[in-house]
């Protein structure tokens, strides 16, 4: 028999982030009783700290193709179910002033806590009961699911994981939604981390490692994917938006190829400045900067003026240039990842309701789930459009 000090609810949630409270106040709509349990002594700390503290909070060119998982099609459903409109909708409604950066990136006019406000009033409007500071230490399931918490027993039919991913660790992420998908006997997709810078190691860090803080555009490849971004030399590596992009996609022991002129033909741009006398690295350097090109380019006397190279030297060079190999000796880790790549395989998952299709009852949501955007608010349109889906379903 259940004890007296156990709290029911229709739907109880673990995890008060961006993919936790879309949920609860979808389910509070329906009038389900909703519950959510916070580690954390704040609810949405990733949402606070995203774009620099204005909340990247979705992109406007949100398609299925912009996300990985081992099954590409699983995000369509959801995605369709509730779309970037639809949350932009809701922005709007709230008269939150907002901004398009680049490529599709909508951030907050003000501040991301307006994000925050936002979702934390509709859960209030929805009756959704929100507990912070809560440990959450045994699942069990009967009948219904019995989850034991340092703020007491809670009983519910519906549970729903939204505790995201090992990302950013400071915050609060955990391996906890792992955890707990095994316990159920649900397969998991190696997770690592994702959206995060690369580091360089012996020779190439001796090299590159003094550019830090030079910014430059680039097209980074790796594994059938490229990205046209800047790319950023810091102490230990390489990151920038291009970076950042294909780290998601790349695995230790790859190189990385790096176009480091990426309008054009590099070629072409050589060869039209075949007759100079200007030298090649001041040629160079009115697109790179000059103390990279010195370094890059190791074998070349940067200092000859273009005439006295012959067309296949300059072929030699602008081969360096398009198609600049350098393995990355690892990454920055879960410390400095904004996202985690792989989770809940989404083959024991409904694509139409996020329930778990072995256990009734079990939801999972958001990061957890083998589904990572690109940079650039696809994330968080994905804990929305999870998060609703599962709201309107628990």
């Amino acid at each position: 028999m259940p004890h007296a000090q156990h709290i029911r609810c229709d739907v109880l949630i673990l995890g008060a982030g961006a993919a936790g409270l879309m949920c609860a106040i979808e389910a509070g709509k329906r009038g389900r009783s909703v519950v959510v349990l916070e580690r954390n002594k704040v609810v949405g700390e990733k949402i606070r700290i995203s774009g620099g503290g204005r909340c990247n909070f979705t992109n406007l060119h949100t398609s299925p193709a912009n996300f990985i998982s081992n099954n590409p099609h699983f995000a369509k459903s959801a995605l369709a179910q509730y779309s970037q409109q639809d949350y932009i909708a809701l922005v709007e409604k709230h008269k939150i002033s907002y901004h398009e950066k680049t490529l599709g990136q909508l951030f907050c006019d003000g501040s991301a806590q307006q994000i925050i406000d936002m979702l934390l009033k509709e859960c209030h409007e929805a009756n959704v009961r929100l507990i912070t500071d809560c440990h959450f230490i045994v699942v069990r399931k009967d009948t219904q699911f019995d989850i034991s918490t340092s703020k007491g027993e809670f009983l519910t039919s519906a549970l729903v994981v939204a505790t995201g991913g090992k990302s950013l660790p400071k915050l609060g992420a955990s391996s906890f939604g792992y955890q707990l998908a095994e316990q159920f006997g649900l397969k998991l997709v190696l997770a690592k981390p994702g959206l995060v810078p690369l580091t360089l190691s012996g020779n190439n860090l001796e090299k590159f490692g003094h550019l830090s803080g030079i910014s430059m555009p680039a097209i980074v490849s790796c594994n059938g994917m490229s990205f046209r971004e800047n790319i950023l030399f810091t102490q230990r590596g390489l990151s920038g938006p291009a970076i950042l992009q294909i780290s998601s996609y790349w695995n230790g022991g790859e190189e990385i190829e790096i176009n480091l002129l990426p309008d054009g033909s590099v070629s072409e741009f050589l060869t039209s400045a075949r007759a100079s006398n200007q030298s090649l690295g001041n040629f160079l350097g009115t697109k790179l900067p000059k103390r990279f090109v010195k370094l890059l380019l190791t074998w070349v006397d940067t200092a000859l003026p273009m005439s006295q190279f012959s067309n296949s030297e300059l072929e030699t060079i602008a081969a360096q240039l398009s198609c600049w190999r350098i393995l990355p000796a690892g990454t920055e880790g879960y410390l400095k990842a904004e996202v985690t790549v792989g989770g809940v395989d989404t083959n024991e998952l409904s694509s139409k309701t996020m329930a778990a299709k072995k256990v009734p009852g079990l939801y999972f949501i958001g990061e957890v789930v083998d589904v990572t955007g690109w940079l650039g608010g696809y994330n968080f349109q994905w804990a929305w459009s999870s998060g609703v889906v599962a709201g309107r379903n628990a």
